[in-house]
């Protein structure tokens, strides 16, 4: 009986991470992740894959099962779960996490938490969650057993020997499903292309305390408000340094009591305080733990960039750390925040000037041992752009893995006997954009309109007709946005050929023809004095 994998995001992209596995004509997702829109995607706030083909078969969905708590991972499951409510399964952190999410999108849910190692049996679906390091607590592979054999997804993953919990990736765990045979292996390759290997999250511990106990004023750090364990080690710099602290950014105070309600997260609660209470001691006494790495605009640290946040007022004595590295796509965003800190007088330390930030992802030799140590028959490199897939594709190739499958977003796998068939474009794997409006209608054609009108500006002509004689009685009034620093000289142009294209006309005329005339007089005169082609909106008033 044949197994297929569909891939619904996280192939050609960092984020967006969401495939479907089929086992005896039952689906389960593996992770339900969003991406956040890159420069190009105006007016976007959010990215989402595309569940139509799951939508269309939402009796056979048996259940989601999750690999780890970040966003890119789970961010999509409140707008999955409007119109599939399976259960979803994942560790107790990934779970917490989820709840959270999609309790604030007033979705109830299903959510069951599943201890590592377990054997968890769902319909035909059979899986077990397996411990691996990543750059939040309780990440895990997920191991199928299905009726082609043994097929493993990764998740995020890293070989990280000194993790801060002290729970490193559980090679045995792999030794023992590749003693067995695994038929598949998916594989994370966002740091395919890197060398060597990626140094443990506790060789950050030296360089954090160091940059806190040297702060001459108050210290703000900023990171990803699901990293925890580099959350902890900002705490534990902090508390070194005899500061109290506070945390700031609803994400921020979210997941840190999720955390500490888990047992997960080890604060010292004497040190902790609301962050009206902080404000009031000595600045050089206190730290701050915020939102904002990746400079997105209402966070914390954008805020005290600007100096527009209603707490925080920064000063030049204060030292402000990123301690991440900016999600592809962030980077002007990141650096514009950066600037901002600067242009205040602070000391800023980030991850291209100091060592405040490590991977969370396997590099090149850590890739080489993990595929060694399960020894899949079949192999696909998934979460990436293309070039970290490619990367990931040739390792495995120099591997001697019998079978690599270079897949993209909407392709599918099928596992029948000893073939691994490739299908590609099996489902839709495009785009699904979130906006203000709502989920779903923004079209690819309207992100083309944006920009254009991004790129070369609006004009609006304005006539007013006689309904009977369609002689021109108002106008022609022209308004540009965007067109020129000067536009009047071309305005004034256009307006002229527009009046000579409209008396040329044969009378009496309709509104249609003199909309159409309008708009090409407008665009003719426009493109040839300043070689852009705006869009023309004509208004045409029956009088």
């Amino acid at each position: 009986m044949t197994v297929s994998i569909s891939f619904l995001g996280g192939l050609g992209e960092v984020g967006r991470n969401c495939a479907a596995i089929e086992i005896e004509g039952r689906l389960a997702l593996i992770d339900c992740g969003l991406m956040f829109p890159e420069e190009h995607m105006l007016g976007i706030d959010l990215v989402l894959p595309n569940f139509s083909s799951v939508f269309e078969r939402a009796d056979d969905v048996e259940c989601v099962v999750l690999t780890h708590g970040h966003e890119d991972h789970i961010g999509a499951l409140s707008y999955f779960l409007s119109e599939v409510n399976v259960p979803i399964y994942g560790t107790p952190l990934a779970v917490a996490l989820a709840a959270a999410r999609v309790e604030e999108n007033g979705i109830e849910a299903d959510l069951r938490a599943t201890e590592l190692g377990d054997w968890v049996t769902s319909g035909p679906i059979k899986f077990q969650l397996i411990q691996v390091s990543h750059s939040v607590p309780q990440g895990a592979a997920i191991a199928f057993d299905t009726p082609e054999g043994i097929v493993v997804h990764s998740g995020d993953f890293k070989l990280d020997p000194t993790p801060i919990d002290a729970k490193p990736t559980d090679l045995p765990a792999f030794a023992e499903l590749g003693q067995r045979g695994v038929r598949l292996l998916l594989a994370d390759s966002t740091n395919a292309e890197r060398p060597g290997f990626i140094p443990s999250e506790s060789s950050l511990r030296d360089s954090l305390r160091d940059l806190v106990a040297h702060a001459e004023g108050r210290v703000v750090a900023a990171c990803f408000a699901s990293h925890l364990h580099r959350v902890e080690q900002i705490v534990d710099a902090v508390v070194d340094s005899g500061r109290s602290f506070a945390f700031l950014g609803r994400s921020m105070h979210r997941n840190t009591t999720i955390a500490r309600d888990l047992g997960i997260m080890r604060i010292p609660e004497d040190r902790l305080y609301d962050i009206e209470d902080l404000l009031k001691l000595p600045p050089h006494e206190t730290a701050i733990i915020c939102t904002g790495s990746q400079g997105e605009p209402f966070a914390a640290l954008s805020l005290m960039a600007a100096g527009e946040h209603r707490w925080v007022d920064l000063q030049p004595e204060d030292t402000v750390v990123i301690s991440a590295t900016p999600i592809p796509g962030n980077e002007k965003k990141v650096s514009s925040v950066i600037n901002g800190l600067l242009k205040r007088g602070v000391t800023v330390h980030h991850g291209r000037n100091a060592n405040v930030h490590v991977s969370g992802h396997a590099a090149q030799e850590e890739l080489k041992t993990f595929i060694n140590v399960v020894r899949p028959q079949a192999y696909i490199p998934v979460h990436g752009e293309y070039r970290h897939l490619r990367a990931n594709a040739d390792l495995a190739t120099a591997m001697a893995v019998p079978q690599v499958v270079l897949a993209e977003n909407g392709d599918g796998v099928v596992l029948d006997g000893d073939e691994t068939r490739h299908e590609p474009d099996l489902v839709d794997g495009s785009y699904v954009f979130l906006d203000g409006s709502g989920v779903g209608d923004i079209a690819s054609d309207v992100l083309r309109d944006r920009r254009h009108l991004a790129d070369d500006g609006v004009v609006v002509v304005t006539v007013g007709i006689a309904s009977r004689t369609g002689e021109i009685l108002v106008g022609p009034d022209l308004d540009s946005h965007g067109l020129t620093q000067a536009p009047g000289a071309v305005l004034r142009a256009a307006k002229a050929e527009i009046i000579k294209e409209l008396e040329a006309l044969e009378k009496p005329c309709d509104a249609d023809t003199v909309r159409r005339h309008v708009r090409d007089a407008a665009r003719r005169v426009i493109r040839r004095e300043t070689e852009r082609r705006p869009v023309v909106v004509p208004v045409v008033v029956e009088v």
